[in-house]
């Protein structure tokens, strides 16, 4: 059971593997933001859990008691009204109005509440900062990195268009090769209209299949990438997460090819049969 007074340890999984924890192994604390050798604590924690990967911060974090970090050597607490220091000693409680906090996760029952905390905390107060609303935070964070989505999508369609493109410039450079097929089509009955159809899905077909071989190097770059993102920065990828835009896209691929194939269709319905089966000198 894990013991708040304890000098235990729970470790984010992107942790144990970097640092190969596993439950039973101790360690030292270090004071800073940057690895120092000299900055190490005499004081030694004791790893009781290991957390599974969940794909959030909590997997690059070591989670100990607050009162162990209390008691860190060197920690003083600031945290009475007065502003007076306390530093925690061996075998005595910590009063709590000593006790201080630099982050708190706050669930509003009542919208309205949220926004009169907010009002006294943000507008009126100096000491602390509301992240209220999240939705809002949240847009203003996407409306900083909007840009990128943007510029990704416009090279997506791009390459649709170019995709097409290719596919019509494929079909036409083939139709006097294919011209005499057209003709021994029409000459056993089959109608200009049957092999405009054909070609419009020869094309689509293509745009088919350009597709699923997009998905299987998608699916390649994918893997790999969630792989070296893990390893790097314990950031978990759900790679094979359903996407309505996963069905949309190949829709629309195909849909793009057929159209594109419209130009190849107009000259194959005006294939002349009779010039068609003439001997080829």
């Amino acid at each position: 059971m894990f013991d708040p007074l304890a000098k235990e340890a729970v470790v984010g999984s992107y942790v144990a593997r970097k640092l190969g924890m596993r439950v039973g192994d101790s360690f030292h604390p270090y004071h800073g933001l940057s690895y120092d050798p000299s900055a190490m604590h005499d004081e030694v924690f004791t790893v009781v859990g290991i957390l599974k990967p969940t794909g959030t911060p909590n997997d690059r974090v070591i989670w100990i008691p607050l009162d162990g970090f209390y008691r860190i050597a060197g920690h003083v607490l600031r945290g009475a009204r007065d502003h007076s220091v306390y530093q925690a000693r061996a075998g005595e409680a910590i009063p709590d109005e000593a006790k201080e906090v630099s982050a708190v996760m706050i669930k509003f029952r009542d919208p309205q509440a949220a926004m009169l905390l907010s009002q006294m905390i943000n507008q009126q107060g100096t000491v602390a900062t509301l992240a209220w609303p999240i939705p809002r935070v949240m847009a203003e964070l996407f409306d900083k990195i909007g840009w990128a989505y943007r510029v990704l999508a416009l090279v997506g369609f791009a390459v649709m268009l170019v995709s097409a493109a290719a596919t019509v410039a494929a079909l036409v450079n083939t139709l006097d090769s294919r011209r005499r097929d057209f003709a021994i089509l029409r000459s056993l009955g089959a109608g200009r209209a049957t092999v405009a159809g054909l070609m419009v899905l020869e094309s689509a077909v293509t745009g088919a299949i350009g597709s699923l071989a997009g998905y299987l190097v998608y699916a390649a770059i994918l893997a790999a990438a969630a792989a070296l993102l893990r390893d790097s920065t314990g950031v978990l990828l759900q790679t094979w997460s359903w996407h309505p835009v996963l069905l949309a896209a190949p829709l629309g691929m195909i849909v793009l090819s057929g159209l594109a194939g419209l130009i190849p269709a107009a000259q194959a319905y005006r294939v002349d049969v009779a010039a068609g089966l003439a001997p080829q000198t």
